[in-house]
């Protein structure tokens, strides 16, 4: 990697907060401790997330609907974590997309969500921020948005618009990816200390598990995922850091956080290579 990314620009495009972090965490610590400039748009303000602090289950949507935000307070903290200064909420100041909630529930035929937002305008207020800040790279959800949601769905489709309808063209895009062998791993890691891996028994079972053909880049952040630790527990109504789930850093040590990986779908794959073939810097072969 270069010793500088001063002038080097990336944008990653997620559906709410906390997916930010759980996908591209050390990734985003990374760049901008490098001084690349780091932007984040988050779609939606997450009002149909789950609360796990018993004290603030009144912020649900199903209670006082205040859970949206008192996230966007969570982001900026986690944004804080991972060194990130520029977060901005799609539309902010003219257009609220309000989060869609899980595929076929009760919120998906609310008007105002972003499932049902206009994919033309939504994408057209996007193509502005790619137009404002030229990113060099752009990360968003791959076509199924990586498990199905709505709302990463129709990130993926306004993000992959917006890219082909703004002024200014983005070298490299990349979809997030979890490869299966990763998966696998984490799964016989759990199953040791008698937990289990989101109740599945094979990486097969879960739907956001990819083929490892799909992988082309591998960010390794293991010097960042103190800070990506952070980020999560700050957001700390969507996130049990503390379950064992996150167990699996202990079993497996800090690359199953700290390496991140992803499919290119826009532009070339470049050298420096690991000896998986895996490219080890999202920005290479871009040159200012």
């Amino acid at each position: 990697m270069l010793e500088s990314y001063e002038g080097y620009r990336l944008l990653l495009v997620h559906a709410h907060p906390d997916d930010e972090t759980i996908n591209n965490g050390s990734t985003m610590a990374l760049y901008a401790d490098l001084g690349a400039r780091v932007t984040l748009v988050t779609c939606t303000r997450g009002e149909e997330g789950e609360v796990l602090v018993p004290d603030l289950i009144h912020l649900a949507a199903h209670r006082n609907d205040e859970l949206g935000q008192h996230r966007v307070g969570e982001l900026a903290l986690a944004m804080k974590a991972l060194g990130v200064h520029d977060h901005r909420f799609l539309g902010e100041g003219v257009t609220q997309y309000r989060d869609s909630g899980m595929m076929g529930t009760d919120p998906n035929s609310r008007p105002d969500v972003f499932w049902n937002a206009n994919l033309e305008v939504a994408a057209d207020q996007l193509a502005q921020v790619i137009d404002d800040i030229r990113p060099h790279v752009l990360i968003t959800y791959d076509e199924i948005g990586g498990y199905g949601h709505p709302d990463h769905i129709q990130a993926h489709r306004v993000a992959m618009r917006a890219a082909e309808t703004s002024q200014w063209s983005t070298p490299k895009i990349y979809w997030n990816v979890m490869p299966k062998s990763v998966i696998q791993e984490g799964i016989d890691a759990m199953k040791k200390i008698g937990s289990d891996f989101m109740g599945a028994e094979s990486a097969d079972d879960l739907p956001f598990a990819k083929d490892d053909s799909f992988v082309h880049a591998m960010i390794d952040g293991n010097s960042y995922v103190d800070r990506k630790m952070d980020a999560m527990r700050a957001h700390a109504t969507q996130i049990e850091v503390d379950g064992p789930f996150f167990a699996l850093s202990n079993n497996l040590g800090l690359q199953v956080w700290g390496n991140e990986y992803y499919t290119l779908v826009k532009g070339e794959k470049s050298a420096p290579f690991d000896s998986r073939g895996y490219e080890t810097d999202l920005f290479a072969g871009i040159s200012l």
